[in-house]
């Protein structure tokens, strides 16, 4: 369903413009050309700009779920959206390069978290900030540790959280397999009218 007053006004990143990180990965098809299409599609949203990204790694699939190997990278951006705003800018993304819901955990064209967005927390069903799993997860804490290390989730720096993880998680799962991917000009991300999509349990990814 559409969600009222979307799109917010085409306003750009600027004064009250706050850091938010999201981590995009994909397993089916032309995997680094998902990748490409979703950073230049968020990079179009209203009153966003993508200012970096980690390098691309390739990691394993986490979940259980037998499936191909992810390139996953994380992505910094600058926006005047609010957490849910850009929750359903993210999930329009997923939507338009053709996701499907079908298996949790299952394998995707494109996977849009938002992970931690800066001085703001969220606990409901629709959206719980920073990510529950931020924490556990290797594909996310390489790459962000990559941009900020020293960035403070649930008390402890990225870098600390990393270093909590097995040693075979933090290198045998996820391997750098290429640079920086960010686009030097983004164009209009094309997402006239976000949708609301809910997660098959109700919450996060």
């Amino acid at each position: 369903m559409s969600r009222p007053g979307w799109p917010p006004s085409k306003r750009e990143a600027g004064e009250g413009s706050v850091t938010a990180f999201l981590g995009l990965g994909s397993n089916l098809g032309d995997r680094k050309r998902w990748l490409e299409e979703a950073l230049r599609k968020l990079a179009g949203l209203p009153s966003t700009q993508a200012v970096r990204t980690s390098s691309v790694y390739e990691t394993e699939p986490w979940g259980g779920v037998p499936q191909p190997q992810y390139l996953n990278v994380v992505v910094e951006v600058r926006t005047g959206l609010s957490p849910e705003e850009l929750l359903d800018g993210a999930l329009a993304v997923e939507r338009a390069l053709g996701r499907v819901r079908a298996v949790r955990w299952g394998p995707r064209t494109i996977d849009v978290d938002l992970l931690w967005m800066d001085g703001q927390e969220r606990s409901t069903d629709r959206l719980i900030l920073p990510h529950p799993r931020l924490v556990e997860r290797a594909f996310v804490l390489v790459p962000l540790a990559e941009l900020e290390p020293d960035l403070i989730v649930h008390g402890r720096s990225v870098g600390a959280w990393l270093s909590r993880l097995p040693e075979d998680a933090r290198d045998g799962e996820v391997r750098r397999v290429g640079g920086p991917m960010l686009p030097e000009r983004a164009g209009p991300s094309g997402l006239d009218e976000p949708i609301h999509v809910e997660h098959e349990d109700g919450g996060p990814a």
